[in-house]
């Protein structure tokens, strides 16, 4: 920080000589990545009332349609590091314990008269909440309940109380929910309904089951998306064996536990230290010493250099590209559906994981944003222009934070308009024809069987 002192007064009032300005250095060099302060900012974890830009448009604009893609909430690790206890977390729902939420109590009573739902397949036999006294593996928390609460409360107030998006008698056609096979996703996108719109009609809920985490639907059969997929995890493997710092991080580990360090890295151990470190438990100890905070932060701190370089070698790019058209085509033609006046599925929910929303992200163009966080939130608005009816707009927000203009379809938009949004055909023609310039190809099956140039 430079202080820029400009005619100083003296302590009897006068003036003192007049110091010459000191002008503040530019920054070049991008800010160093802190691994401590990016790791609290991806547990979430409930504090303070969060600020939105959802909902926000000229006066003399209508809302349509809202379409909410969430990532899951905080979860119990998916991996164990070997020959450790597992970190100590209680999955038992407890509203007088902290992080708690108002309409905790109230939701758990909701949640157990839940046979009326109509739920796809397996979905059907899954737990509407967490139960367990030691979580089970990938189970949802209570942090991880509350922050869904919070998402669907801070909705609500907006897209309902203020905008009137659904009536009160709102009807089972005008919602599409959606969510992949796992208690976390479901119980997520339960916990934000259940204060979207609270005491919710059990008759009127239609879960719909996704088998695939990027939510392709019919339309999964893609040969190059594999391919770049796989060229992409062998980028993340050469930047990984580079590494000699985080080499001997993990050989240091691996003494500690008393396995081999192939071993210990398959068990992916950054998961589990992010359990530890969310939750604020103290890292796990052997009687050959302690996990401790500077493995955790050469171990993110990699992981988020990992990222940066995922960005500048576009190789996830065209990975996302084709992971995500059969979601954004979707959206898109609901989109247009609506805006050609049919009502049904105003409100839509998609639950699913960082592996969905991180290519959707990436596909939109959206390369400032960071990696989602638990109870991660992308948020599709559509609005009606109320002085031309036939035209609509739309509004992208990531975390409430509005991200339209970061769009690649958008970006140039900004610099012409005097509207706060992004025309709808401007979207649409994206999904349906400029996803497939890059991959010289004119269509989605094509870009999928050919091999970009």
């Amino acid at each position: 920080v430079h202080l820029i002192p400009v005619n100083p007064v003296r302590e009897d009032g006068l003036n003192a000589k007049s110091r010459k300005r000191i002008m503040p250095d530019l920054l070049t060099e991008p800010p160093a990545i802190d691994p401590v302060y990016e790791a609290h900012v991806y547990c979430n974890v409930p504090s303070i009332a969060e600020r939105s830009m959802e909902g926000h448009a000229p006066h003399y604009f209508k809302l349509v349609s809202v379409q909410v893609l969430i990532r899951h909430g905080d979860r119990y690790p998916l991996y164990a590091i070997p020959k450790t206890k597992r970190p100590d977390i209680d999955c038992m729902l407890v509203p007088s314990r902290k992080p708690s939420h108002p309409q905790l109590e109230a939701f758990i009573k909701h949640m157990s008269k839940g046979s009326a739902a109509q739920m796809d397949g397996s979905l059907s036999s899954l737990p509407h909440f967490p139960s367990h006294s030691l979580c089970e593996m990938g189970e949802l928390t209570q942090t991880g309940v509350v922050q869904h609460l919070r998402n669907g409360q801070l909705l609500r107030e907006i897209y309902i109380n203020k905008h009137k998006l659904l009536p009160g008698d709102w009807t089972a056609r005008q919602l599409y929910l959606e969510t992949t096979g796992k208690s976390r996703t479901l119980q997520s996108a339960l916990a934000l309904l259940y204060t979207f719109l609270p005491d919710f009609d059990w008759k009127k809920i239609n879960m719909r089951h996704q088998w695939s985490t990027i939510f392709c639907s019919g339309s999964c059969d893609c040969p190059m998306r594999n391919h770049y997929l796989e060229e992409e995890q062998r980028r993340q493997y050469s930047l990984r064996v580079k590494n000699s710092n985080l080499e001997k991080i993990y050989v240091d580990m691996a003494k500690i536990v008393g396995i081999p360090t192939r071993q210990l890295r398959a068990s992916n151990p950054i998961d589990s230290l992010l359990c530890y470190f969310c939750h604020n438990v103290s890292f796990p100890c052997t009687k050959a010493g302690c996990i401790g905070m500077e493995h955790f932060k050469v171990i993110k701190r990699h992981q988020l250099e990992d990222e940066r370089e995922r960005q500048e070698k576009k190789l996830y790019f065209l990975y996302a590209l084709l992971a995500t058209h059969p979601l954004l085509n979707q959206t898109v033609n609901r989109l247009q559906r609506i805006a050609e006046g049919k009502k049904e599925e105003v409100f839509v929910l998609y639950s699913a994981h960082d592996v969905t929303l991180s290519p959707v992200l990436s596909a939109l163009g959206i390369t400032e944003a960071r990696f989602p966080r638990f109870a991660a939130r992308l948020v599709f608005e559509l609005w009606q222009d109320g002085k031309r009816p036939k035209e609509h707009f739309i509004r992208i927000l990531y975390n409430g934070a509005d991200v339209t203009f970061q769009t690649s379809f958008c970006k140039d938009h900004y610099k012409r308009s005097s509207k706060p949004m992004c025309p709808l055909e401007k979207f649409v023609n994206f999904v349906k024809r400029d996803m497939f310039l890059i991959f010289n190809s004119t269509s989605y099956y094509d870009a999928c069987h050919r091999k970009a140039l």
